[in-house]
């Protein structure tokens, strides 16, 4: 099955107190950016497709020796709406996508490969990576019918019931599509929400409703998902990518 990589490198970083671009700032030396796109060009996929948007010249720059197709997000309307940039480079795309997260360097190649395993062992139209963490308070939750691959509901934190604001399995914002399905999904989502943002996660809610599968592939390292919104959370991402080094060496 074919592979395409969408990889989100729009946004800001308001809280990281800095006008870079975030997937712009260093972790042992190298752009963020970086360590997502080598581990994106590790799984040889077909076409790359990095979606910029905050001073997006910058990221074109620092990202033009790498053989990805930079598309611009301008406004930025949310995680749906980046997706949405790259339906041109993709229309005649048929396969998987997968969708990263530019501010997200820690992922494994081997992770990422065993999601996407399951997404096609299961036939499954939609399948995310997710991890159980001891305090999950302010995260989406990903609810399984019990036992299985198979997710019935992501629900974020604010609308998620007592009983499933005890679940400890939190959705990591990495995930692949079926291309069709996708975009198609993507047509019908609408920014009837308080952010007045068109959210990727709503393609999950249009796949629950027309009874297509989705899947969830936890990994047992939750450092793994680490996102990075904040200069503290750099400097722990920023360590863990150290003794990743220290143990290569």
């Amino acid at each position: 099955m074919a592979l395409a990589i969408i990889i989100m490198a729009a946004g800001k970083g308001t809280r990281m107190k800095s006008d870079l671009p975030k997937v712009l700032h260093s972790a042992n030396g190298r752009p963020l950016i970086e360590y997502v796109i080598d581990t994106a060009l590790s799984l040889e996929p077909s076409q790359t497709v990095l979606i910029i948007g905050h001073l997006a010249e910058l990221v074109r720059n620092a990202t033009s020796r790498y053989p990805v197709t930079a598309v611009v997000q301008e406004p930025q309307l949310g995680t749906g709406h980046a997706v949405m940039q790259a339906e041109n480079a993709l229309h005649d795309f048929n396969g998987d996508i997968l969708i990263l997260s530019g501010d997200a360097p820690l992922v494994k190649s081997d992770t990422l490969e065993k999601l996407i395993t399951m997404h096609h062992a299961e036939h499954a139209v939609a399948t995310v990576l997710t991890a159980d963490i001891n305090d999950p308070t302010g995260y989406g939750r990903v609810i399984r019918n019990n036992g299985t691959e198979q997710v019935l509901k992501i629900i974020e934190h604010k609308d998620a019931s007592e009983e499933e604001r005890k679940v400890r399995e939190i959705n990591s914002g990495v995930y692949v599509f079926d291309a069709r399905m996708l975009f198609k999904a993507l047509g019908q989502i609408t920014t009837d929400n308080a952010q007045k943002e068109y959210y990727l996660t709503d393609v999950f809610g249009i796949c629950f409703r027309n009874g297509e599968k989705v899947c969830a592939f936890k990994t047992d390292n939750p450092t793994e998902i680490l996102g990075i919104n904040t200069p503290e959370q750099l400097q722990e991402v920023e360590r863990e990518l150290r003794s990743r080094e220290e143990l290569i060496t």
